[in-house]
């Protein structure tokens, strides 16, 4: 029987009770930055993004939407929402629950769904990609949310509807390994964009002058939390393979390319209708660039990325500037920055071209011996038909699937809190905003909105929960 001779080894890479013999030290180190890098896309890029991008007076609001929901989302994915995601299959489609995210020797463990990390690398880049989806969410609902109503639907969508999408597609449900998902195209943006959608039906518009004119407060900032969000999705798609490996090279290279092409393609539409190159029309290229090469990126050539750049600055913006304006259901749902466009519909398009453009090889190095595939060009060209029209036939079943849960379990959401709290800020707090909301501002200039100097957290909130309140007197 051989033995390795660890004497040869440089020190560095000598196994010992902290890196086991299965540990990938160069693996893990690219996972742990992987993680980072999209946990930094919510704090603070989508922080800073929302705090930015809406009118002044809730600005304070929607960073903190955001902020809260990265610290709510933490502590459900340890305590049970991983295992119900990524654990042992109570249903076709939902895991059971479970506070293994929280037990040492199962954290420190080797990852059983693949790779050469532990357990632990694992369960917080998942936990970023489920905080960011339900930030993501929160963009339709900007600039009129009750707070109180969205700390409630936090916890109960990422429990009831992110959980069942990750497990059904990426975990042990009955879509996994038939599904082309590569990094969330389905999971994350389909699920947010459609979500997000349906909350803002039942929460309701945002105050009729805020709907008229709603201008950034603060553009530059937003390029900031924009470069975040950019620059993060590196880790976002080259984390996916869990490792640092051939894939995730192509995968980043991809990913950058479509974005670019994706802002170059809806810049030249801003320009060609309407003669202006507008900031945040590329800001929104940009994040259907991102979305759109998504479930794709590891696994299709760049000329193909190339093709879905187009193709994401394209439709969606056609989805957005004129089929938008109309659809009278669109336009009577307040989806605050469009997410519907950017992410659901987006997020569609990239799952489909997967299923069109994914490359057998590429399939066969990133899922390994059980893989999906081929997209229907390889199948059609490698004379495999049948099967390419079959990987087609699951993409639309996956976002159907996607689809029609997210629009049922979110309105079920919205109608039991709406049993507890209001989900809609009252008239009065619209019309002040983050002063109404949190008794803060995020300038120190009064006006924009706020019909008196007095900071309200000096008076009672009339629409927190009953057994939260407290008498306010003698101020």
């Amino acid at each position: 029987m051989s033995t390795t001779n660890y004497t040869s080894l440089p020190s560095g890479l000598v196994s010992d009770v902290a890196s086991p013999d299965w540990l990938n030290k160069g693996d893990n180190a690219w996972q742990m930055t992987s993680a980072a890098m999209v946990g930094l896309q919510s704090v603070p890029g989508l922080v800073i993004l929302y705090g930015s991008m809406v009118k002044k007076k809730w600005a304070v609001n929607s960073a903190f939407m955001a902020l809260y929901a990265f610290a709510a989302v933490l502590l459900c994915w340890v305590l049970w929402a991983y295992e119900m995601s990524f654990g042992t299959k109570k249903v076709p489609f939902l895991g059971k629950p479970d506070a293994k995210g929280t037990a040492e020797s199962y954290l420190l463990s080797r990852n059983e769904l693949g790779g050469f990390i532990p357990t632990a690398d694992y369960v917080f880049y998942q936990f970023a990609f489920a905080a960011i989806t339900v930030i993501l969410l929160g963009g339709s609902l900007l600039g009129r949310m009750n707070f109180y109503a969205w700390m409630m639907f936090v916890p109960l969508w990422t429990t009831l509807s992110y959980a069942v999408g990750a497990h059904t597609i990426w975990g042990k449900g009955f879509l996994t390994g038939r599904i082309i998902d590569y990094a969330g195209g389905y999971v994350i943006h389909l699920s947010s964009g459609v979500a997000g959608l349906t909350a803002a039906y039942w929460v309701g518009p945002r105050h009729r002058e805020d709907r008229q004119h709603f201008p950034p407060n603060n553009i530059i900032n937003m390029l900031g939390g924009a470069g975040f969000l950019w620059m993060g999705w590196t880790g976002f798609n080259g984390g996916a393979p869990l490792a640092a490996s051939k894939i995730t090279s192509l995968a980043v290279l991809n990913t950058h390319v479509c974005t670019a092409t994706s802002i170059l393609v809806w810049l030249s539409l801003d320009v060609a209708v309407y003669l202006k190159s507008s900031v945040v029309g590329a800001v929104q290229g940009m994040m259907t660039g991102l979305v759109c090469i998504t479930p794709a990126a590891g696994i299709v050539d760049t000329w193909a990325a190339i093709i879905m750049g187009i193709l994401s600055g394209l439709i969606p913006w056609y989805t957005m500037m004129v089929l938008h304006k109309k659809s009278a259901f669109l336009q009577k749902v307040d989806d605050t920055l469009g997410v519907f466009h950017t992410h659901a519909v987006a997020g569609l398009l990239g799952g489909l071209l997967s299923g069109l453009f994914a490359k057998p090889d590429l399939l066969a190095m990133f899922y390994n011996r059980d893989h999906p595939g081929p997209g229907f060009l390889y199948g059609v060209f490698n004379h495999k038909f049948n099967n390419g029209l079959r990987q087609m036939g699951f993409q639309v079943l996956g976002a159907l699937f996607i689809t029609v849960w997210n629009v049922v379990v979110t309105s079920l959401i919205c109608i039991v809190i709406s049993r507890i709290v209001p989900l809609r800020m009252d008239e009065d707090g619209l019309e002040i905003g983050d002063d109404a909301a949190h008794g803060e501002e995020a300038y120190a200039l009064w006006g924009d909105g706020e019909r008196q100097p007095i900071p309200l957290r000096f008076r009672m909130t009339p629409k927190m929960p009953s057994f939260c309140t407290r008498s306010v007197t003698n101020r």
